[in-house]
């Protein structure tokens, strides 16, 4: 039964380690840019065409007698600000605090995987942690990632790949002895 509990009590840890990275990074940090800060939500077609924005009405399928469906506008609709200079900002400014929280969560997250592997001799809170760490590595890549370019994403998950490794044998070799 101290299994469960060691696996019960590395999960607490692992949940809460990704909680207070990613917290403390929001935090810390700041919190990612909105997309209304750059694009307000223009509820008038007017005003959003008048902004550069396209307007979309809401609609429904609907079959008329001779069987064709079509779109019939059900009244609202959205504006849509795709090929727009608020579009083209707040993706530069979302794509730059994504690439920044990445920077910060890398390496933090291999602070805590190399903590829990080294400091902490108790296996459920030495995994917990380890696996926290991981989290927090999952989180900043989240939002950068599809910003990234591939040599990027390669060299990166590279270099991850040889100190996780590195981290792993080190870690096994001290305990051996």
């Amino acid at each position: 039964m101290t299994w469960i509990k060691n696996l019960v009590i590395g999960i607490a840890i692992l949940i809460l380690t990704v909680a207070v990275g990613v917290y403390g990074i929001s935090t810390l940090y700041g919190k990612a840019p909105t997309y209304e800060k750059y694009c307000p939500n223009l509820i008038n077609q007017t005003v959003c065409e008048s902004n550069g924005g396209d307007w979309i009405d809401n609609t429904q399928l609907v079959t008329d007698a001779q069987g064709s469906t079509k779109p019939v506008p059900i009244g609202g609709g959205y504006c849509q600000y795709d090929s727009t200079p608020c579009q083209k900002n707040y993706d530069d400014a979302n794509r730059a605090y994504q690439r920044n929280v990445f920077f910060i969560a890398l390496p933090l997250g291999v602070i805590i995987i190399a903590l829990g592997a080294v400091i902490f001799g108790l296996e459920s809170v030495g995994g917990g942690l380890m696996a926290g760490g991981v989290g927090i590595i999952l989180y900043g890549i989240q939002g950068f990632w599809q910003y990234a370019d591939d040599w990027l994403k390669f060299a990166l998950s590279l270099v991850g790949l040889v100190v996780v490794i590195w981290l792993a044998y080190w870690f096994n070799k001290k305990f051996k002895k």
